[in-house]
């Protein structure tokens, strides 16, 4: 066995086990190796794993697999405890970074003397209408691509969705293309006004890699605020209540078919530093 000091984040409840590239080895750690970490009975447990490498003057790379041990491209949340991570180990500086992800270099800040970062991230194609038949309670659904595939579907009753069934026949969807999409489900808070800073909207994730829903998503978060602004049902910013109970923030100008000046402000909270030994 191999001990390897960790830390454990999360990000409005999407949680991720985290190491500092400086001690370990981004060869050392196959997919199995991966998958046995964020187990959540026999491992430390985690929606993913990322390792820091500075990369640098203030450059840091995350590297970041799913749960499955998968590699992913972007993970918006990940992002965020990686922006707190690099701060805390010293690796950059909190007042300002550039993340380099397998999606590309995102801006990135520490917010505060608590648990906030923001992450700034490039233009993109506004979410656009894609050929899936709607579910009962689906008002609308679009396709985008914020780091990875997203589906942004509005639903009537965020309660109702059967996450496992229809978040898991939506991933797969053919017109998601062979990698598939994390399928986000959102709505409107009931009585929510956006008063003094609430949050408006909610949403719920299946997320890829995963293979289940996750208490919260990023990029997802930013996929659906697009959609909403795109779709004429609010104005940009946007505030969402994650279900792991924590706000996410989306700022953007959409200009035609693009985005752009897209902001993402969540949490990045250190839960635990360890040593697993395995």
């Amino acid at each position: 066995m191999t001990a390897v000091v960790f830390h454990k984040l999360t990000g409005s409840g999407n949680d991720f086990v985290m190491l500092d590239g400086r001690t370990t080895n981004v060869d050392d750690w196959p997919t199995e190796r991966i998958a046995e970490i964020c187990d959540r009975r026999q491992g430390i447990g985690g929606d993913g794993l990322v390792i820091l490498d500075p990369a640098g003057p203030g450059l840091v790379r995350m590297t970041y697999w799913n749960s499955d041990g998968s590699l992913a491209a972007m993970c918006g949340n990940a992002a965020l405890c990686s922006t707190r991570l690099a701060a805390a180990l010293e690796i950059a500086d909190p007042a300002g970074m550039t993340l380099v992800t397998g999606a590309g270099s995102f801006p990135s800040r520490c917010v505060g003397e608590g648990d906030h970062a923001e992450l700034n991230l490039p233009d993109v194609a506004v979410p656009r209408p894609v050929d899936i038949p709607l579910g009962p309670g689906e008002r609308s659904v679009r396709l985008g691509v914020v780091g990875v595939p997203h589906l942004a579907v509005e639903v009537d009753d965020l309660a109702a969705v059967d996450i496992d069934g229809r978040g898991r026949e939506l991933r797969f969807h053919p017109a998601c293309g062979p990698e598939g999409a994390n399928a986000n489900f959102y709505s409107r808070i009931q009585g929510a006004t956006g008063a003094h800073g609430s949050p408006t909207w909610s949403l719920r994730t299946y997320e890829r890699g995963v293979e289940g829903e996750t208490l919260s998503c990023g990029t997802g978060t930013v996929t659906c605020a697009l959609a909403i602004a795109a779709l004429g049902l609010d104005e940009l910013p946007l505030r969402f209540l994650s279900t792991g109970g924590q706000i996410l923030s989306v700022s953007a100008r959409i200009d035609g078919d693009r985005a752009t000046d897209i902001w993402l402000a969540g949490q990045g909270r250190i839960v635990a530093r360890g040593v697993w030994r395995g």
